[in-house]
């Protein structure tokens, strides 16, 4: 199993410049890939910096098909808590990307519907590049623990955990729906290569056990080690492991 590549970064400011970087050359290379996409606080600075290039005239992503990674259940795209909604105001449209190349989930959660969605997904290919953050649980998009590696895209029962940390996004925890759709692990680590961001001492202790500790359902991320191409992104505030070679 190949081991993964870790930058530790001095602060966020750096890691999201990072990041760009690294998108930036994956979008030279690769100029129609399929990208996963992540919300959260996270990556919020990569795409501002992704957004920036292309203003600057660095950085074109018109041919880029744009994934889904995760929705509530029972959301209504015009709902300010869509996270397909999120993803194209932070994402889609300050780069450019044509509407029409942005896939959603299946946010009805039918297994037929999510399962056909996953073969649709294979027989194109797949996914080039997952942008992903990780949980305080450990999860990656809803991939709540347990989630084995064969996880398939599925609608899932949020954690309490998870609830709690999106209550900060709506306001009142009350607001967080209970369960979501999300691209199942299978999937996410059928990704030619996989981008995972993490900031900030809230994410020290699962960093250290997703990267560092062992392989185990109860932290989902930690499956990513699986994956032939994992790139992990942390500032020094999200890591407390040795200096990595």
């Amino acid at each position: 199993m190949p081991s993964p590549r870790i930058d530790v970064l001095d602060d966020y400011d750096v890691l999201s410049r990072a990041g760009a970087d690294m998108v930036s050359v994956f979008l030279r290379s690769t100029p129609a890939a399929r990208i996963v996409v992540a919300t959260g606080a996270t990556p919020m600075g990569l795409y501002r910096e992704l957004a920036h290039r292309r203003g600057r005239g660095e950085l074109e992503a018109a041919e880029v098909t744009v994934f889904q990674l995760d929705e509530y259940a029972g959301i209504a795209p015009d709902d300010r808590r869509s996270l397909l909604g999120w993803a194209r105001r932070s994402f889609v449209e300050p780069l450019g990307i044509p509407p029409d190349r942005v896939v959603p989930v299946p946010t009805d959660g039918d297994p037929e519907t999510c399962a056909e969605y996953d073969r649709e997904v294979e027989r194109a290919g797949g996914y080039d590049l997952a942008i992903l953050g990780i949980g305080r649980n450990g999860h990656v998009g809803f991939n709540e623990p347990p989630s084995d590696p064969s996880a398939p895209t599925r609608l899932v029962e949020l954690t309490p955990e998870s609830i709690d940390s999106n209550a900060a996004y709506w306001g009142d925890v009350e607001h967080v729906p209970r369960r979501a759709v999300t691209i199942g692990l299978a999937g996410l680590l059928r990704s030619r290569t996989i981008l995972l961001v993490a900031s900030g001492g809230s994410k020290r202790e699962i960093v250290q056990r997703a990267v560092l500790g062992p392989m185990t359902d109860e932290v989902p991320a930690s499956h990513l080690r699986a994956s032939a191409d994992l790139r992990v992104l942390v500032d020094r505030a999200a890591w407390d492991g040795p200096e990595p070679a």
